[in-house]
């Protein structure tokens, strides 16, 4: 695997260095955005480690760019910031997954290992699963020809069934991806919000896209719903 870590913290970019190249991993490193999309343009790296703060660009731009540019490594984003908003923007921006800081070595290596195994592809910018039509970057859903209005947490929820159709996602997963870390697991927000996101969906329509698989979560028709 050949990896690109992009890090301006010199004891932290060594580091990460260091523990990948023990796991048998390739590693460049680069300190900054514009050095990082210039050696992604030289060198197809099967994932990049990408920090949010970074001199000049941050990881965001790094991120779009890259993207515009079309290249489509996957991108794990480090970042000490584990906001809702952030965590939105970086995928939004084009970034696959997002890793908050402190984190485990393990974790990362599981994460950079589900990401190769995805390998690359090129991310449309408006999403579609059958009729459902999703644009991550002006924040509007279509059924069909019929635009649909959501609110910040039900696009968010919906954009990431979108994102895996045909998965089955368990209530902490959407939990992580639509609401802050330190959200009460317990309380039932998520049912409530797969209700309110059926009732725009699928209800006016008479169709059914999001299924309950009893025990383990939600998941998303392939065909959008029928």
């Amino acid at each position: 695997m050949n990896v690109l870590v992009v890090e301006d913290e010199m004891k932290m970019a060594a580091l990460l260095r260091r523990g990948l190249s023990e796991q048998g991993l390739t590693v460049d490193v680069a300190g900054s955005g514009e050095e990082a999309v210039g050696m992604a343009r030289s060198s197809a790296y099967d994932a990049v480690l990408l920090d949010v703060i970074l001199p000049g660009i941050d990881g965001f731009e790094t991120c779009r760019q890259m993207r515009e540019e079309g290249i489509w490594s996957p991108v794990l984003m480090l970042t000490a910031r584990g906001s809702l908003e952030d965590r939105v923007s970086g995928l939004d921006g084009g970034a696959d997954d997002y890793l908050t800081k402190p984190f485990s070595f393990a974790e990362l290596l599981a994460r950079l290992r589900a990401l190769v195994r995805r390998g690359q592809s090129e991310r449309p910018s408006i999403i579609e699963v059958g009729e459902l039509r999703l644009d991550p970057a002006t924040r509007e859903v279509w059924r069909g020809d019929t635009e649909i209005e959501l609110s910040a947490k039900e696009f968010v929820l919906l954009e990431t069934f979108m994102r895996r159709p045909g998965h089955v996602l368990t209530r902490s997963q959407l939990l992580d991806q639509a609401w802050e870390y330190d959200f009460e697991h317990r309380s039932n927000v998520i049912e409530v919000y797969i209700r309110y996101v059926r009732l725009k969906i699928d209800v006016p329509f008479g169709v059914k896209s999001i299924e309950t698989v009893r025990g383990a979560g939600y998941r998303l028709r392939k065909d959008g719903g029928r």
